[in-house]
């Protein structure tokens, strides 16, 4: 593998600390990468820039990020190829976790692919085109809208995957977009080791459970971390920004490491530079009198506040 080696590798502080994903020895950095964005527009078809994707690959694992966070539906194929192109044979202690429960026709729209049929061809398809013999975490994202959950059983979803991790294909298992019912369900087929939902400083639907989960040990791991597809957009945040000399997007990352422990961050870029700035933010520091002010944001919004 080749990597920039004008990169030094950031200290494990530098790099928001460590959490180990429970029963797992699978222990991360908690400024993780998030290879969405590595695809074309709109998550599919391949990037404009092939080489650029590459690099931002192994600039993260050259600084230390030893958490990626994929899906084979990006692109499809696309992304998981890439990574593949840029980092196999994966370094040790690179921990690659990937997602189910969509896929992506031609017309690139988004289809939920939920059956046992369609879980069990999504395994193989990561694992041809990651290059492995088996995943180390695969979460089932639950059906409902891009942004939030709906109530209905998962438990055929979570058999399936429990019964590919009996056949030695899938290490351990996650959900995506569940709600507190349905991450409870999955518990009781299988060992549940994250979540991956929506929540940021504004949306913040999700502080109960993030709260339970802290307390379980289990790895909360926000999708659009900094608003997705409408990034966050607020005078106190930019306000807050400013007086710290970071970016609005730094301090919202940071206050996420600061919220709790289980949390890990996955934030995507397709640029080097902007892959930097975003690790940046472990290593800003917020005084209990900034976080009460970041506290506000979710108030003034309407959304949930811890």
């Amino acid at each position: 593998m080749s990597t920039n080696t004008t990169s030094s590798a950031l200290t494990d502080s530098a790099l928001g600390g460590r959490f180990t994903f429970p029963g797992t020895g699978l222990e991360v950095r908690r400024m993780g990468y998030g290879a969405m964005q590595l695809a074309g527009p709109g998550v599919f078809g391949p990037p404009k820039d092939r080489n650029a994707a590459i690099a931002v690959l192994r600039e993260a694992v050259a600084v230390g990020v030893n958490h990626i966070d994929t899906s084979d539906f990006y692109g499809p194929h696309v992304t998981n190829q890439i990574i593949r192109e840029a980092l196999h044979p994966y370094p040790a202690g690179l921990v690659i976790v990937t997602k189910l429960g969509a896929r992506r026709p031609p017309d690139g729209s988004w289809v939920p692919a939920q059956t046992p049929q369609d879980l069990i061809t999504g395994v193989h398809d990561n694992l041809r085109n990651l290059g492995l013999d088996a995943l180390d975490i695969v979460n089932f994202r639950s059906t409902g809208s891009i942004h939030s959950p709906a109530e209905g059983s998962i438990a055929e979803q979570v058999a399936t995957l429990a019964d590919l991790q009996r056949q030695g294909l899938v290490r351990h298992i996650g959900v995506s977009n569940v709600t507190p019912t349905q991450f409870a369900e999955a518990q009781t087929i299988a060992k549940i080791v994250c979540v991956q939902n929506h929540y940021n400083l504004v949306q913040r639907q999700d502080d109960a459970l993030l709260d339970d989960l802290a307390r379980q040990g289990i790895a909360y791991v926000p999708f659009f971390p900094l608003g997705g597809f409408t990034p966050l957009q607020s005078s106190i945040l930019s306000t807050v920004a400013g007086r710290l000399g970071a970016t609005p997007m730094q301090v919202a990352l940071a206050w996420l490491l600061h919220r709790s422990p289980n949390l890990l961050l996955i934030p995507g870029t397709s640029s080097v530079a902007h892959l930097r700035e975003n690790l940046a933010a472990a290593q800003l520091i917020l005084s209990p009198a900034i976080l009460a002010e970041l506290d506000g944001i979710a108030v003034a919004s309407g959304g949930a506040k811890h």
